[in-house]
């Protein structure tokens, strides 16, 4: 008789936001009359910008063409796609990342649980807490993660880094040495990111101790200030012991359409095994690419047009950012990000649980939020609420919090 892989059922409950699904469905069913605005999701809510669409209307006409149609896409992504990454996300930043070392995907949150199958069950994991659930979600369903305790809400076999107000929600080397550290910057969900000479400290850290770095920028687009890195790769040595995650969703609104790449150097090995070579396998062998329609629509994300269009999106967004957060703390919250990131996260008010909070929200401003400790138990006390609304929305959703 067949058997299941055991690791699943060590996952508690359900994916975070599955339990937000629910919960919100559950409380409009009930209650038809009221008009529920949503913060929860980090889920884009504007159109994509005239270039991408302009760009996605010539792919598909190609595809109407036997000369131009287009099948199975190349294992690493289109040439063109590539090229143009390479060019604009890298070289533009004094990057020296090759096309062939960038693989195109269907976005960063699959790569961050896929790329975890290149290595051991045995290696240990490192986790900002609070974090981003695949992270961790992942390596369960691997076997990589020990047993889980319900009381701390911690793995046995994973090295969490506290990111708390006493310490800016930064995350600070571990006294343990993990062989795989997991780095969101800006973070998901504090908001909140690091200087490039701290960053500099972790890749000499990870090359000094022989650690991996699987690095997620998905959120670099809205980086404003001018001492924080774009990619870990303007980092000395990062391409020895770095893998970067990036992601279309957030800096082009991609998130119903699918597109990321992850960045495996050469240069990263273990050993003589070459990583580069191990994901390049990978890939080749479990995906047939993203479509050819959805990597033309990337590359006009690098276009002049494009690139003048999307800064006007992300601005759209960081002005919901800087709406949510001058307000909330002009109403006496206690509020973190909204600079760097879109993301707004707050002290729960008067000791309340997060998912207390996230009740008294929903139920009494009819405002839909995330809570802290879905990301972590140092979550455990705060709240995320995302800049990606409308703007009318986000003001509505504002004034509704104050008035509580």
């Amino acid at each position: 008789m067949y058997q299941v892989n055991d690791n699943y059922q060590k996952l508690p409950g359900s994916y975070l936001f599955s339990n937000i699904a629910k919960k919100v469905q559950a409380y409009t069913a009930a209650n038809p009359d009221k008009n529920v605005i949503r913060l929860g999701i980090g889920d884009v809510t504007q159109p994509l910008a005239p270039a991408i669409i302009e760009a996605m209307h010539r792919a598909v006409d190609e595809m109407a063409s036997a000369e131009t149609f287009h099948g199975y896409a190349p294992d690493l992504g289109y040439e063109f796609l590539r090229k143009a990454i390479a060019e604009n996300d890298y070289a533009a930043r004094g990057c020296d990342i090759a096309a062939d070392e960038i693989f195109v995907s269907d976005g960063a949150k699959s790569d961050s649980a896929n790329i975890q199958e290149l290595f051991s069950v045995n290696n240990k994991i490192a986790v900002c807490d609070p974090v981003y659930p695949v992270y961790v979600d992942s390596n369960v369903m691997a076997g990589r993660t020990g047993t889980y305790d319900p009381a701390t809400e911690m793995w046995s076999n994973v090295i969490y880094m506290p990111c708390t107000r006493e310490n800016d929600f930064v995350p600070e080397f571990p006294k343990e040495t993990p062989d795989i550290i997991y780095l969101c910057l800006p973070n998901n969900p504090t908001g909140t990111t690091i200087t490039k000479a701290r960053l500099q400290e972790w890749v000499d850290y990870a090359n000094r101790s022989g650690a991996l770095i699987i690095y997620d920028g998905a959120y670099e687009a809205y980086i404003s200030e001018e001492d924080v890195a774009h990619s870990i790769y303007e980092c000395q040595g990062a391409k020895t012991c770095a893998i970067e995650l990036k992601s279309f969703s957030k800096n082009a609104g991609f998130t119903g359409v699918r597109l990321g790449y992850a960045v495996v150097p050469k240069e990263l090995k273990c050993g003589e095994i070459s990583l580069r070579d191990m994901w390049a396998r990978r890939h080749g062998t479990k995906f047939n690419g993203a479509p050819y329609i959805i990597q033309r629509a990337g590359e006009a994300v690098y276009s002049n047009e494009g690139k003048a269009q999307l800064k006007q999106q992300v601005a759209y967004y960081m002005r919901n950012a800087s709406t949510i957060k001058e307000g909330l703390k002009d109403a006496g919250y206690e509020v973190y990000g909204g600079v760097n990131a879109p993301y707004i996260w707050l002290k729960t008010p008067e000791n309340m649980s997060s998912w207390d909070f996230f009740d008294f929200l929903l139920e009494k401003a009819n405002v839909v939020g995330t809570p802290g400790s879905g990301f972590g138990p140092s979550g455990e006390g705060y709240f995320r609420l995302t800049a990606f609304g409308s703007y009318e929305n986000t003001v509505a959703a504002l004034e509704r919090i104050k008035a509580l």
